[in-house]
């Protein structure tokens, strides 16, 4: 009787174990930014959010946990080739996020390595569609082509792509060194295409100098020109208002008394000191007679 209640004792005891176990098994804490999938006999039944959860012991069990937080998934090297079927190398990296853990759980067998393959074989499709210069060019018409394609296929995972980058674009060494001299001859173009702008630039505004200055000059000397024309006119014309003036006032004083008397001396004194110079000079004398002054002197007396 003591051995069956032994026996007895102990399996109560081992039961009660394993029932303690179950229930502290069924206790689950899901951290932030997590979900746990919950099966009940092998069927989902729930998802956990974060925060504490009793679950159903025997019953319930944890079949998988996702993480909702943004993950990234470098995508390996691999070799493209592009429209002029020139061999690159290609790698990049995914950044996906889990917004639905039951489809990701269920949706899928494995979303990050589904994820991985499609953007290598979409980067491969898009590569082709490329010359290798349009390759270098359009990274992101590449990412973004990639991004659409994934984003597709990964709705119906559960997840969202936000992003897919091209880490490196590696062309053959060949092909590298042949870019690299064009890229340096395309430079030495440019240069000499500056020298010779700058050049020409030089030369004409060298030539617009000098047009400037003959233009300034001419114009200074057009307008000095006119300045002396305007000099010289204003002069007769002084000259003529003074003679005209001096013209009306010997008239007016010749019908003064002792007017006439006064210019026939005027014009004798003149007479004379005109002789006088005419002595100094090898000159000719083709008329008149000098000897007789005062016949002369009365010749002009009749004259006024």
């Amino acid at each position: 009787m003591s051995n069956d209640l032994l026996f007895f004792t102990f399996v109560m005891g081992a039961l009660f174990v394993f029932v303690m176990v179950a229930l502290f098994r069924s206790i689950r804490l899901v951290p932030a930014q997590s979900e746990y999938i919950v099966e009940r006999f092998g069927k989902y039944h729930t998802t956990l959010k974060a925060g504490f959860h009793v679950l159903l012991p025997f019953a319930d069990q944890v079949a998988y946990s996702q993480d909702m937080k943004e993950n990234t998934i470098e995508v390996p090297p691999q070799f493209c080739f592009t429209k002029d079927e020139i061999q690159v190398e290609v790698d990049g990296v995914i950044y996906l996020q889990v917004f639905d853990s039951a489809k990701a759980s269920y949706g899928i067998t494995d979303f990050r390595f589904a994820a991985v393959q499609l953007a290598q074989t979409t980067t491969r499709a898009v590569v082709g569609t490329l010359d290798l210069d349009r390759t270098f060019e359009e990274r992101e018409a590449i990412s973004h082509k990639v991004v659409t394609v994934l984003d597709q296929a990964a709705a119906k995972w559960g997840i969202h792509i936000l992003r897919f980058e091209i880490k490196n674009l590696i062309p053959p060494e060949s092909v590298r060194q042949s870019m690299e001299k064009q890229v340096t001859a395309e430079r030495n173009r440019r240069a000499i295409v500056e020298k010779s702008v700058g050049a020409k630039q030089s030369l004409i505004n060298t030539s617009e100098g000098q047009m400037t200055e003959m233009i300034n000059r001419s114009e200074g000397e057009m307008q000095k020109r006119i300045n002396e024309a305007q000099g010289m006119a204003q002069e007769i014309l002084s000259i003529g208002v003074a003679t005209a003036e001096s013209i009306s006032k010997v008239a007016q004083s010749l019908t003064t008394v002792g007017g006439k008397q006064a210019m026939k001396l005027e014009l004798g004194q003149k007479y004379v000191s005109t002789l006088g110079q005419l002595k100094e000079g090898n000159r000719v004398i083709l008329s008149g007679n000098l000897m007789n002054m005062q016949e002369m002197l009365k010749a002009m007396e009749l004259d006024l």
